[in-house]
């Protein structure tokens, strides 16, 4: 008998294919090697819907121990609230009364499970449990859960991004250059607090870029300001990019091409940035400039567990710094009174040094009694270390080869630490992040997780709850509700249901391990299989590859539901990602393989990796070798077209940051070192990484994408690559994409890269156009990470700017 789940995939499956089949042309290739419609199925914005129970994000409600949270079902989402001291799992309303409430009140049709909001707000500042509000188009609806009443609010919400004060009574925005403050909800009564604010030097918020202003329907961007505790005083960054170079940039599409520019400091050059932090007082209205005197080259609050800034007294405020090409890094601790600074503990390197764990966020944390837990990697690993308010070490709290991920909780009555880390001996796969807690002073170290999979936490205000979602490459998310104390599963939240995805086939990826190029070293990655793999065949291969540093191929090693990966896999591919040496979240030699050697991108490794699984698979066409990769994959993928023609047939290269000399400062000189120049030889040490400069040994087939209006990584560099490669009369691709931003995830490039592998890697002819369907209510990612096609991912506004 067939179920409804059943008839829904059914559904999909037929239509895709009554799709493909009307789009191919009667010349191409067996349905068995050309399966567009197939490989569609795969995308992460078409996977993503057929599993349930994976998405739980708790809100932690104002008693610090409840909880609710969105969870995904077949037909929408259901809101779920959760007491742990009870034990209880209810749903937190009736979707269709409240749907149907919502559809009086603003006079349109809701469908129960698909509710006009993804998250909201409990009235009166959480006091009042019974009225959640949300935004609903351009109106805010307050609804009343037990009566089931909504009202729609008669006047529109403020457009203008704010802070709100702790006490919630205020909002900071910055406007015009300078920072302004206002009774919450009172957009007529807002006190401005500073005045000199100007362009390339404003307060809390900086110019947009040449993407934003290109398009103002952006989403508007959020001031940096910081509350202190007291609702008084504010923290405000202000950035100097006044007499900092610029690169143009120029859109194409109407009558009249439109110019803009951005300030943007280059490898080499003597002005950059200058990051500057005032602390103002609302009521006094005065303005004191932080004494960080000479600037850093980067700055940021000190973010901690407690996402603040500020000590409990609003009478300090914190700062970590970098200095230029990350040699070394501080954090400060700043009077808030006169702006003084004291350096509280700082950390050094030869080769570069990371404010934490790349992947996870920073982890240093400053007490109330001016004591910081202060990640570094001094001694070859991640760990934690204690120092006074003196600034003297107290005691190293972790040890041992293993890396700790980030500070998760602190309780400081107890003197205790919740933590992540990776790779501790005997604590299952080196990539998993695990749960543990210590105290201060290093005693009581204790494993609070036991799966054998990747843990993503978040600690109850209180202190004594944990939520903790936990997969594996291969295993579906389990959500569950744990003792912080012990650990213990106190109750399973949700079990992620992969069935819907199952039931078409989905093969999923599988983890290997491999030597690295030293053949020593055990490097791991992920395989991608055709779901329909015939052993007796041999596929061709391609490496999907982000060489980092800052973050390796395979991205998050937690499930894999899906993505370009095993869509390519679909077409007749078998499709890897590969955490080369040079990428983080294991030891600092490691991470530090290739500083200094652009040019390497941890291509050897994908070589030998390659290699050594065409020895163990016989279905493997080690003569069919692709590659492809956007941004620094990007770079990458033409690297190892040019640098290795005998091994690499075919690369599709997206946005690629080809001459890191073109690339800015904060993430090119933090892995290349700041640009040297040979006057003698005129040339400097990031020359050797330049891919123009190999534009020669092109053999294979090499496709370029980038977006002309792409302000993080500059088109200009492709460019200089087409430049040279037309100099050496070498054939090639282009794709310019008119008014794009660094992104190119859109139905449109993901099928040009598709047909450009069957082509001339497959050796067959792609359908004529096909076209890729993204859904409608399907983010749009920006590219940046491996794992992003599409599923979104959020906004960086402050440097380093990643390729």
């Amino acid at each position: 008998m067939l179920t409804r789940s059943t008839v829904v995939v059914a559904g999909l499956v037929g239509l895709l294919a009554m799709r493909a089949s009307a789009q191919a042309p009667a010349s191409a290739a067996s349905p068995r090697e050309i399966r567009y419609d197939r490989a569609e199925q795969m995308l992460s914005w078409n996977t993503t819907r057929l599993v349930t129970g994976d998405e739980v994000q708790p809100q932690w409600m104002k008693d610090g121990a409840r909880f609710w949270y969105r969870n995904k079902i077949r037909q929408g989402a259901e809101f779920v609230l959760v007491d742990p001291v009870r034990g209880a799992r209810d749903l937190l309303f009736d979707n269709a009364r409240l749907a149907a409430a919502i559809s009086t009140a603003a006079d349109t049709s809701i469908d129960p499970l698909k509710l006009p909001f993804r998250t909201f707000r409990f009235a009166k500042d959480g006091d009042d449990e019974r009225t959640i509000e949300f935004r609903f188009g351009k109106r805010r609806l307050t609804c009343d859960i037990g009566s089931y009443k909504c009202l729609a609010a008669d006047t529109l919400p403020s457009d203008v991004p704010y802070v709100l004060s702790p006490d919630r009574r205020w909002e900071a925005y910055a406007q015009q250059y300078n920072v302004y403050v206002r009774r919450r909800g009172m957009a007529a009564d807002s006190v401005r607090l500073t005045t000199d604010g100007i362009a390339n030097w404003a307060y809390g918020l900086g110019d947009p870029t040449p993407q934003q202003r290109l398009t103002p329907r952006l989403a508007p961007r959020r001031p940096q300001i910081k509350w202190a505790p007291d609702s008084r005083h504010l923290i405000v960054s202000r950035q100097d990019t006044r007499d900092v170079a610029v690169m143009p940039y120029i859109s194409y599409t109407s009558q009249r091409p439109r110019a803009f520019t951005q300030p943007y400091a280059l490898p080499g050059d003597s002005v950059i940035p200058k990051p500057g932090f005032h602390i103002l007082d609302r009521e006094s209205k005065s303005n004191v400039r932080v004494a960080l005197d000479p600037a850093p080259a980067q700055a940021s609050w000190n973010l901690s567990p407690r996402d603040s800034a500020w000590n409990a007294t609003s009478t300090r405020a914190y700062l970590t710094t970098i200095s230029r090409a990350s040699k070394m890094a501080a954090v400060y601790e700043v009077d808030a009174a006169s702006g003084a600074v004291k350096r509280l503990v700082a950390d050094s390197s030869k080769t570069f040094v990371e404010l934490g764990n790349p992947v996870d966020p920073t982890p240093n944390y400053v007490t109330e009694d001016g004591e910081t837990l202060f990640w570094s990697e001094r001694d070859g690993w991640g760990h934690l270390y204690r120092f006074g308010a003196d600034g003297q070490l107290k005691n190293r709290i972790t040890d041992g080869p293993w890396q700790v991920g980030t500070i998760v909780a602190v309780d400081e009555k107890a003197k205790r630490i919740w933590l992540t880390g990776r790779g501790r001996d005997g604590d299952g796969f080196l990539y998993h992040a695990q749960l543990y807690a210590v105290n201060f002073d290093g005693s009581g170290f204790q494993k609070l997780t036991t799966e054998d999979a990747d843990h993503r936490i978040s600690v109850s205000p209180n202190g004594r709850y944990i939520v903790d979602t936990y997969s594996r490459v291969a295993l579906p998310a389990v959500t569950v509700l744990r003792d912080a104390a012990t650990g213990r599963v106190i109750k399973t939240l949700e079990k992620a249901d992969v069935s819907q995805l199952t039931a078409l086939g989905f093969r999923g990826a599988t983890v290997f391990t491999v030597k690295a190029r030293d053949g020593v070293t055990d490097i791991y990655g992920v395989m991608y299989l055709p779901s329909n793999l015939d052993t007796t065949r041999r596929y061709p291969i391609i490496s999907n590859i982000y060489p980092g540093p800052q973050v390796g191929s395979v991205g998050s090693w937690g499930y894999k539901a899906g993505g370009e990966p095993q869509a390519l896999a679909e077409l007749g591919f078998v499709v890897v990602q590969i955490d080369h040496m040079g990428t983080p979240l294991r030891s600092k030699a490691f991470h530090d393989s290739y500083y200094g050697n652009f040019t390497d991108n941890g291509l050897p490794d994908h070589i030998t990796a390659i290699k050594q699984l065409a020895s163990r698979h016989a279905f493997i066409d080690i003569d069919r070798v692709g590659i492809f990769g956007h941004s620094g994959g990007g770079f990458a993928s033409t690297d190892a077209i040019l640098r290795y023609p005998e091994f690499f047939k075919v690369a599709v290269a997206g946005a690629g940051n080809h001459d890191n000399r073109s690339y800015n400062i904060y993430w090119a000189e933090k892995y290349q070192g700041v640009l040297r120049r040979d006057t003698v030889r005129r040339s400097d040490n990031f020359d050797s990484q330049s891919n123009a400069a190999m534009a020669a040994n092109l053999r294979g087939r090499l496709l370029l994408m980038h977006g002309d209006m792409d302000d993080n990584v500059h088109p200009a560099m492709t460019i200089q690559v087409v430049d040279a490669l037309i100099k050496a009369n070498r054939t090639f691709d282009l794709i310019i994409a008119p008014n794009r931003p660094h992104s190119l995830n859109e139905p449109y490039f993901i099928r040009r890269r598709w047909d450009y592998f069957v082509q001339y890697l497959l050796g067959a002819t792609p359908p004529d156009n096909y076209l890729i369907v993204r859904p409608t209510d399907a983010a749009v990612g920006d590219g940046t990470t491996p794992d992003d096609d599409g599923a979104g991912d959020d906004e960086h506004e402050a440097p380093p700017i990643i390729p």
